[in-house]
């Protein structure tokens, strides 16, 4: 990330996402500034909050694409949640902090995957070695005879040393046990070669299994549900014995339990778990979505209560506390939240005044037009027609969507929207996959055809379903 500017964060987020300018430069200078605090004096350094963002926009403009392709962006530890999920505690819902513990569970997944890679060269030499042990075990020469030992009566002879060297008995032992081994190595040579070409594949193998043998525990506890039930699990695996097994499998599924074993092994947990914690903390990123939906209404009474009190219990943790993880404490004063809702009914100004200073950044999302909708087909790297033409690649089939055709459909998109609920880009889904249904359904019996979709084909499976309302409001 430091080598990023601002600018090239917005033309990585341009190359998915399309329009919204105002909201991709706000979060490119988020996390910029996340570096720029680094280079920071330390003294000064843990005082600097990250500048927390409300993106305000209807559903279906982008909201959720920008926050995920910047995680991404910036490899960050990243979760996206719903903040009616949370509520107060013995209410409904599940504790707030349960979002930081998962939020360290990933970085800690995510970590460990980083130095498994970083291990996994060697580990795939070591399993290589384990498999041929269990290809062909070692085997050792016999030990040699023991001499007899001389009778009493035995005249000694003393031997002139112009005879040479005697070959003593042990000597033999010696050659035939160096034979053996000789002998063994380019058996085991010869196998290695035949596993690197794949001749081995149909073999099979007896491989060790372990399991653990832990029981399932339900717990029902107001707080710390999450945590209880971790410790207890936890406890569970020391205590229960490990059971070993013997299993036959095939030579590819023996080479790979035993890399992602000895893969395993070579991980220092310790450094994992450090260094997980250390990303939460600094470059962490919690999508609140669903913000809207916890903001008390004017005029409303007893069933807003619980929504201002999801607002009260995510506070501490938008403010900076410390979390008590299986890992062990989380601080979260540095940790970006990014908050998102259509605000339709209410607006961001009804959150609570400390909330409210939580969030000082806040970006409004434009609706998506016609033309947004034409450059959403087309334009991004992820765009719809080119999954759409690669998924019927795959069946053998060609699909061409005519410009036209995407013009129409961009038309029709709009329309419905504006008919019905508006639900933004998301539209597209439904109309394309509504077009193409006849083809998707044949396209495994039409190998080597070309299905060329214009305008006119967009207007015949489509016109009528929009103009009849009741199913265009269950189909589209």
């Amino acid at each position: 990330m430091s080598t990023l500017t601002p600018k090239e964060i917005v033309v990585e987020l341009d190359k998915y996402i399309v329009g919204q300018d105002d909201a991709k430069r706000a979060v490119a200078i988020a996390l910029r500034n996340r570096w720029r605090r680094q280079q920071v004096d330390p003294a000064l350094r843990d005082e600097i909050a990250p500048k927390n963002i409300i993106m305000i926009g209807p559903t279906g403009v982008g909201k959720t694409e920008i926050a995920r392709r910047l995680a991404k962006l910036a490899k960050a530890p990243f979760i996206k949640l719903e903040a009616s999920k949370f509520t107060e505690v013995g209410y409904v819902g599940r504790d707030v902090e349960s979002m930081i513990r998962d939020l360290t569970e990933l970085a800690v997944t995510m970590v460990k995957q980083e130095e498994t890679e970083t291990v996994y060269a060697k580990a795939k030499d070591i399993a290589e070695e384990c498999l041929l042990d269990l290809l062909l075990p070692p085997v050792k020469a016999p030990p040699p005879e023991p001499e007899p030992e001389p009778e009493e009566d035995v005249i000694e002879v003393t031997i002139d040393d112009s005879f040479g060297e005697v070959e003593l008995p042990q000597a033999s032992a010696v050659d035939q046990e160096q034979q053996v081994e000789e002998r063994q190595q380019k058996t085991r040579e010869k196998l290695r070669k035949l596993f690197r070409k794949g001749k081995l594949d149909d073999r099979s193998v007896d491989l060790e299994i372990t399991q653990q043998a832990t029981p399932v525990v339900e717990i029902f506890s107001a707080g710390g549900f999450e945590e209880m039930d971790i410790n207890i699990k936890d406890m569970f695996e020391n205590l229960m014995p490990k059971q070993t097994k013997k299993k036959k499998v095939k030579v590819p599924e023996a080479y790979e339990i035993l890399v992602e074993r000895e893969a395993q092994r070579m991980v220092d947990m310790d450094k994992v778990v450090s260094e997980a914690k250390c990303r939460v903390e600094q470059n962490g990123i919690v999508f609140l979505d669903e913000i809207d939906k916890v903001v008390a209404r004017e005029g409303t009474s007893s069933p807003d209560v619980s929504r201002e009190g999801v607002q009260r219990d995510l506070l501490p943790i938008v403010e900076g506390s410390s979390v008590n993880t299986k890992y062990g404490i989380v601080k979260t004063d540095h940790i970006l939240f990014i908050a998102a809702g259509a605000f339709h009914g209410t607006k961001p100004s009804d959150l609570i005044p400390e909330m409210q200073g939580r969030f000082p950044i806040r970006v409004e999302l434009d609706s998506l037009d016609r033309d947004d909708f034409i450059r959403i087909l087309q334009e991004p790297e992820n765009a719809l027609i080119r999954q759409y033409v690669e998924l019927m690649k795959t069946e053998g089939v060609t699909l061409e969507i005519g410009k036209d055709a995407i013009e129409q459909l961009a038309e029709i998109a709009c329309l419905v929207n504006e008919k019905h609920e508006n639900i933004g880009a998301r539209r597209l889904h439904t109309v394309l996959e509504c077009l193409l249904d006849e083809v998707s359904f044949n396209a495994s019996e039409m190998d080597g055809v070309t299905v060329k979709v214009d305008a006119d084909e967009v207007r015949r499976k489509l016109d009528d379903v929009v103009e009849d309302e009741d199913l265009s409001r269950y189909i589209l």
